[in-house]
Protein backbone atom coordinates (compact mmCIF):
# COMPACT_ATOMS: atom_id res chain seq x y z
CA UNK A 1 0.00 0.00 0.00
CA UNK A 2 2.91 2.30 0.69
CA UNK A 3 4.61 1.53 -2.60
CA UNK A 4 1.38 2.37 -4.62
CA UNK A 5 0.48 5.45 -2.29
CA UNK A 6 4.06 7.26 -3.19
CA UNK A 7 3.43 5.60 -7.02
CA UNK A 8 0.47 8.16 -6.51
CA UNK A 9 2.70 11.33 -6.03
CA UNK A 10 -0.22 12.31 -3.66
CA UNK A 11 1.11 14.39 -0.93
CA UNK A 12 -2.00 15.00 0.83
CA UNK A 13 -3.22 10.85 0.09
CA UNK A 14 0.71 9.79 1.24
CA UNK A 15 0.88 12.20 4.02
CA UNK A 16 -2.68 10.42 5.70
CA UNK A 17 -0.59 7.24 6.86
CA UNK A 18 1.56 9.11 8.70
CA UNK A 19 0.73 10.77 12.71
CA UNK A 20 0.02 14.58 12.93
CA UNK A 21 3.37 15.20 14.35
CA UNK A 22 5.92 12.09 12.73
CA UNK A 23 8.99 13.02 12.90
CA UNK A 24 10.76 12.05 9.43
CA UNK A 25 14.90 12.44 8.30
CA UNK A 26 14.99 11.97 4.62
CA UNK A 27 18.88 12.20 3.26
CA UNK A 28 20.16 15.62 5.12
CA UNK A 29 16.55 17.21 5.64
CA UNK A 30 14.94 16.40 9.09
CA UNK A 31 11.27 17.84 10.02
CA UNK A 32 8.12 16.94 11.70
CA UNK A 33 4.18 17.10 11.16
CA UNK A 34 2.07 16.33 8.63
CA UNK A 35 2.34 19.79 7.03
CA UNK A 36 5.80 19.43 6.57
CA UNK A 37 5.40 16.00 5.08
CA UNK A 38 2.96 17.88 2.55
CA UNK A 39 5.49 20.04 1.44
CA UNK A 40 8.56 18.24 1.40
CA UNK A 41 6.45 15.45 -1.41
CA UNK A 42 5.49 18.29 -3.25
CA UNK A 43 9.00 19.91 -3.58
CA UNK A 44 10.39 15.99 -4.65
CA UNK A 45 8.14 15.55 -7.17
CA UNK A 46 8.65 18.94 -9.21
CA UNK A 47 11.88 17.88 -8.77
CA UNK A 48 11.65 14.21 -9.41
CA UNK A 49 9.75 13.83 -12.57
CA UNK A 50 8.05 10.70 -14.06
CA UNK A 51 8.94 9.05 -10.32
CA UNK A 52 8.11 5.27 -10.27
CA UNK A 53 9.03 3.53 -7.22
CA UNK A 54 9.65 -0.18 -5.93
CA UNK A 55 9.73 -0.72 -2.08
CA UNK A 56 10.30 -4.10 -0.27
CA UNK A 57 10.17 -5.63 3.36
CA UNK A 58 13.48 -6.27 4.52
CA UNK A 59 13.02 -7.05 8.29
CA UNK A 60 10.16 -6.23 10.62
CA UNK A 61 9.31 -6.58 14.76
CA UNK A 62 6.56 -5.37 16.93
CA UNK A 63 5.75 -1.36 15.84
CA UNK A 64 8.86 -1.47 13.37
CA UNK A 65 9.67 -1.96 9.66
CA UNK A 66 13.16 -1.44 7.52
CA UNK A 67 12.40 -1.75 3.96
CA UNK A 68 14.54 -0.97 1.14
CA UNK A 69 13.31 0.62 -2.08
CA UNK A 70 14.76 1.92 -5.43
CA UNK A 71 12.99 4.55 -7.80
CA UNK A 72 13.69 6.13 -11.16
CA UNK A 73 13.23 9.80 -11.82
CA UNK A 74 14.33 12.66 -14.18
CA UNK A 75 15.13 16.43 -13.90
CA UNK A 76 14.04 19.08 -16.50
CA UNK A 77 17.08 18.43 -18.31
CA UNK A 78 16.02 14.97 -19.11
CA UNK A 79 18.81 13.04 -17.23
CA UNK A 80 17.30 9.95 -15.31
CA UNK A 81 18.38 8.34 -12.27
CA UNK A 82 18.09 5.49 -9.97
CA UNK A 83 17.66 6.25 -6.39
CA UNK A 84 18.31 3.07 -4.28
CA UNK A 85 17.83 3.46 -0.29
CA UNK A 86 16.39 2.05 3.04
CA UNK A 87 13.86 3.26 5.51
CA UNK A 88 13.33 2.03 8.76
CA UNK A 89 9.57 3.47 9.49
CA UNK A 90 8.08 3.08 13.61
CA UNK A 91 3.92 2.67 13.95
CA UNK A 92 1.76 3.96 16.65
CA UNK A 93 -0.77 2.28 18.29
CA UNK A 94 -3.68 3.04 15.63
CA UNK A 95 -1.32 1.49 12.73
CA UNK A 96 -0.06 5.36 11.21
CA UNK A 97 3.64 6.41 11.23
CA UNK A 98 4.80 8.02 13.72
CA UNK A 99 8.82 7.93 12.30
CA UNK A 100 10.40 7.81 9.24
CA UNK A 101 13.85 7.67 8.49
CA UNK A 102 15.39 7.65 5.33
CA UNK A 103 18.92 6.97 3.61
CA UNK A 104 19.04 7.61 -0.19
CA UNK A 105 22.20 7.71 -3.26
CA UNK A 106 21.48 8.65 -6.41
CA UNK A 107 23.43 6.94 -9.24
CA UNK A 108 22.72 8.39 -13.04
CA UNK A 109 21.51 6.67 -15.29
CA UNK A 110 20.97 6.08 -19.53
CA UNK A 111 17.64 5.84 -20.91
CA UNK A 112 18.64 2.44 -21.92
CA UNK A 113 19.17 1.29 -18.17
CA UNK A 114 15.66 1.90 -17.00
CA UNK A 115 14.18 -0.84 -15.50
CA UNK A 116 10.44 1.31 -14.31
CA UNK A 117 8.23 1.90 -17.55
CA UNK A 118 4.66 1.81 -15.90
CA UNK A 119 2.12 4.65 -16.63
CA UNK A 120 3.06 7.38 -13.50
CA UNK A 121 1.04 8.07 -11.39
CA UNK A 122 -0.08 4.63 -10.97
CA UNK A 123 0.58 1.46 -9.19
CA UNK A 124 3.50 -1.02 -10.28
CA UNK A 125 2.06 -3.57 -12.43
CA UNK A 126 1.18 -6.86 -10.73
CA UNK A 127 3.65 -8.73 -13.01
CA UNK A 128 6.14 -6.32 -12.32
CA UNK A 129 9.50 -8.00 -10.52
CA UNK A 130 10.47 -6.58 -6.84
CA UNK A 131 13.65 -6.02 -5.98
CA UNK A 132 14.70 -9.35 -4.61
CA UNK A 133 16.44 -10.32 -8.03
CA UNK A 134 17.29 -6.99 -9.56
CA UNK A 135 20.44 -6.38 -10.81
CA UNK A 136 22.22 -3.59 -8.83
Amino acid sequence: MAEDAWNSRDPDRVALAYTEDSHWRNRAEIFQGRDAIRAFLRRKWDKELDYRLVKEVWAYGDNRIAVRFQYEWHDDAGQWYRAYGNENWEFDEQGLMCRREASINDRPITTENRRFFWPTSGPRPQDHPGLIDSPV
